[in-house]
């Protein structure tokens, strides 16, 4: 049964029903330095190629490790695509940068999980900023379906994100309860993208669409237009590129993405690194472009 909602939430809800949402990646130079001229510019470029939407700040942009001054400076420069923007709020501070994205004039936060009592974090984050919030399921720790039943009850939740990487029964559960609950179901399934669609996600937040933007848009659009072979294609050639890039090591999923980003042209050289991210073999770099070629 669905549960009441705030209008700010399903006025965020309603914006964002079939968009793609970019993961952005955060530019940044081998010793970690962020240019926020840089990093508008990619976001713009992310725009530009097809994202309807913009996620600052999240896994894929690293926004936990990033310092507080820098995580302004890019909400701000996010804003000024006129796309709508989510920032994730990591366990660390959340309702200090909660707030700190509604006075940036952020559209959503992305809650990310966190130990402890979920929903409570939930509330303190809504009474913190009053953003709408976006769930996250996340395959590192999965929420238990009695808790995600109370997170989605939560009138500030405007949808919930999954992530659960493999698990395609937990993916269609999590589908199911986040539309029952009349929230927003939103695929992270970067490597069951197209699965996650046919369960029932109604929009995307990928942090394969921190580069390869077309690629990722093109399944999303073949879905919506019911065109079937379309969609088969379309979903052959994103999967073959989450296969080189959403793979073990799985952390290195972002320095693969920056390395696909510069490829592009949707960032400079000098600022395609993930100094967070795990070594990566030799050879790495080459086969991943090989993929995407």
């Amino acid at each position: 049964m669905s549960t009441p909602i705030d209008a700010r939430a399903a006025r965020l809800r309603d914006r964002l029903r079939g968009a793609l949402v970019a993961a952005a990646a955060t530019p940044m130079t081998r010793s970690g330095e962020v240019d926020l001229d840089v990093a508008e510019a990619y976001y713009r470029r992310l725009t530009a190629s097809g994202a309807d939407a913009l996620a600052v700040l999240a896994h894929t942009g690293r926004g936990p490790f990033l310092p507080p001054d820098v995580r302004a400076g890019l909400i701000t420069r996010a804003r000024r695509t006129g796309v709508p923007v989510i920032a994730g709020i990591g366990p660390a501070e959340p309702t200090v940068n909660a707030r700190v994205a509604a006075e940036l004039g952020a559209d959503g936060v992305l809650v990310f999980p966190s130990p402890g009592d979920r929903l409570a974090l939930h509330e303190e984050v809504w009474a913190a900023a009053g953003l709408p919030m976006i769930a996250f399921d996340l395959y590192t720790d999965p929420c238990p379906p009695a808790v995600l039943r109370d997170i989605l009850r939560h009138p500030g939740v405007a949808g919930l994100k999954t992530a659960l990487l493999s698990d395609a029964m937990g993916c269609q559960e999590t589908i199911a309860l986040t539309r029952a609950s009349d929230r927003l179901a939103i695929t992270g399934e970067d490597r069951m993208f197209g699965p996650s669609l046919l369960w029932g996600a109604q929009a995307a937040l990928v942090g394969i669409a921190a580069a390869s933007v077309e690629t990722t848009a093109a399944v999303l659009r073949a879905f919506e237009d019911d065109d079937l072979r379309g969609f088969e294609k379309a979903s052959a050639r994103l999967d073959r590129l989450a296969a080189a890039t959403f793979t073990a090591p799985m952390e290195g999923y972002v320095q693969r993405m920056v390395w696909l980003a510069a490829a592009e042209g949707l960032i400079p050289e000098p600022h395609a690194f993930d100094p967070y991210g795990p070594a990566l073999p030799d050879g790495e770099r080459a086969r991943v472009l090989a993929a995407a070629r």
